[in-house]
């Protein structure tokens, strides 16, 4: 029996150990992909970075898309978090939550730029964004429930989603600057909300 125990020790303390050495990888490519942008982002600078052969980040990852991909994943979760904090149980929900995206959008502008091109194919990218998507969702079901406004959820996801994707690419191209961004896509999904509801 003891030595069951030191045996299902040791395997815990080498999934500790291999969890650890992921986590390393993925935070040295966060910050080159944060600091440089995803043309920096190789397999080789990602292991010089944590002092490892890039054989062991393959071990991890399979290779710069596995990398990619683990980022952008990242990136959504943080979002989604950073959403759900801004977002009141009650009230202007959408409103608040346009804020916290475009915010995030501005703080991580190539992070945010790796979430939303074509570097990974569209169907690992939905998958990754597949609770803040639920979480749009849901905050649109809320308002048209409350404002008495038939809406089909996808489509006007997709209307709000372009609505802000394009203001946040307008404020990482310097035209108008993240934190008019914010200030402009708040009175942008008014303005969709406003003409969502004249049109009952």
């Amino acid at each position: 029996m003891p030595e069951k125990t030191s045996t299902s020790g040791a395997v815990r303390r080498r999934e500790r150990e291999r969890s650890n050495v992921r986590d390393r990888i993925v935070a040295a490519a966060l910050e080159i992909l944060e600091s440089e942008g995803a043309a920096a982002l190789t397999v080789r600078r990602v292991a010089a970075e944590v002092e490892y052969t890039p054989p062991i980040v393959y071990q991890h990852f399979d290779g710069k898309d596995g990398l990619l991909l683990a980022l952008v994943e990242h990136g959504y979760h943080e979002l989604h978090r950073e959403m759900s904090a801004a977002m009141p149980a009650t009230g202007d929900r959408l409103l608040h939550g346009a804020e916290a995206y475009l915010r995030y959008a501005g703080a991580h502008p190539h992070l945010y730029q790796a979430m939303n091109n074509t570097l990974l194919d569209a169907a690992a990218r939905r998958r990754a964004a597949g609770p803040l998507i639920a979480l749009a969702y849901r905050a649109l079901a809320d308002w048209s429930a409350t404002h008495a406004v038939p809406l089909e959820t996808e489509e006007a996801c997709e209307i709000v989603w372009g609505t802000l994707h394009g203001m946040a690419s307008l404020g990482q191209l310097g035209t108008i600057g993240p934190d008019r961004a914010v200030r402009l896509g708040r009175q942008a999904v008014e303005a969709v909300l406003r003409g969502w509801r004249a049109s009952v």
